[in-house]
């Protein structure tokens, strides 16, 4: 039991080796180690992903995000022929997009750039908010359309130009719904084997979709938590899919959630003691001292010093054992970030 309650930005700095930030996925998605916190006996177990199966029990309910990224990150000219590149972060129909740039102050509104790979496809600047510009296109952004125009937008901690292999590797095996500009990274390690071990055990899986954004990389800016604003993100949680967590729930079973992704939409949609099914956004913001409600188990990878989603994996393990646990993480040259090792939480 953590005895600190009031926690603070510093709270959550933890020193990280740069060699240790996964620059390039493992060769195979199960080859990644795992890194296990039982938090009733209070122990780490070290082993490797595809081991999975070994911690699970039947009748555990996994919840996965089934979105798909898209190929969010186009390099455009302005009409001055200067390059710029640009991020979609947030769709707000297929012609209107939010998005960042690392031209965005000397963007005016008004403006009209071109993708380098299309000249004939414009997109006017039509408003600017703080980091953000607003863009509207002169045709429907199909995920088709950005797969010719754009490539995947890898994360700012991954220092390398797209690879082949990152548009199969930033894309989990069971990804079917497009509209995410960054990967629900815990869901990279599963292998259509390790999904099928997992029914072969007992367990049982289901799928939620929520849209991430550009957002979670977004940093906290103030060392007084309670003063930051978190982004807000697009998700769906359908009838059949809350009936059978509130069941499973019910029931006894485990609920884990596969990805701080999922267990925001799964913690945002419970009241009462249920999931409650729907459409929404959600912008809830865990960090210690809150305690999760909705889930018994968490997979996730392991996250930056001072980030939104290092609060919320310590809000589910504990602060004191989860600093720890990252301390353990550095000390046996784990790999962390997006293209990292993974860790269960149970």
């Amino acid at each position: 039991m953590d005895k600190k309650v009031n926690f603070t930005l510093e709270d959550f700095f933890y020193d990280l080796p740069e060699e240790l930030v996964a620059q390039f996925p493992v060769q195979q998605r199960d080859n990644s180690r795992l890194f296990v916190i039982d938090r009733k006996s209070d122990t780490f177990l070290h082993s490797y992903f595809k081991n999975i199966t070994d911690f699970l029990q039947e009748g555990d309910l996994l919840v996965f995000n089934n979105v798909r990224v898209i190929n969010a990150r186009i390099y455009c000219k302005r009409q001055s022929g200067g390059k710029l590149e640009i991020v979609l972060t947030d769709k707000i129909d297929d012609y209107h997009w939010k998005i960042i740039s690392n031209r965005t102050k000397r963007l005016a509104v008004g403006e009209i750039i071109h993708p380098l790979k299309n000249d004939s496809l414009c997109f006017k600047i039509m408003d600017k908010e703080e980091e953000f510009l607003f863009i509207e296109s002169n045709v429907s952004l199909t995920e088709e359309l950005l797969k010719e125009i754009g490539e995947v937008p890898l994360p700012p901690y991954i220092h390398r130009e797209n690879v082949e292999v990152d548009f199969e590797r930033y894309q989990t095996v069971y990804a079917s719904v497009p509209g995410a500009v960054a990967a629900p990274t815990a869901g990279l390690h599963f292998t259509p084997e390790i999904l099928d071990n997992i029914s072969k055990k007992g367990c049982e899986i289901a799928f939620i979709t929520l849209f991430v954004s550009w957002g979670t990389f977004s940093p906290v800016r103030d060392n007084d938590l309670s003063k930051h604003k978190m982004h807000s993100e697009k998700f769906f949680l359908s009838d059949e899919v809350a009936s059978r967590i509130n069941f499973a729930r019910k029931s006894g079973r485990r609920i884990i959630a596969v990805g701080t992704t999922t267990l925001r939409v799964l913690e945002s949609t419970f009241f009462d003691g249920k999931n409650k099914p729907g459409n929404g956004q959600t912008d809830i913001f865990i960090y210690p001292p809150y305690k999760v409600k909705s889930v018994n188990g968490l997979i996730t990878n392991l996250h930056t010093p001072y980030s939104t989603l290092l609060m919320l994996v310590a809000s589910f393990a504990g602060y004191d054992r989860i600093m720890r646990a990252y301390k353990e993480a550095v000390k046996e040259r784990y790999r962390f970030f997006s293209y990292g090792d993974a860790m269960l939480i149970l």
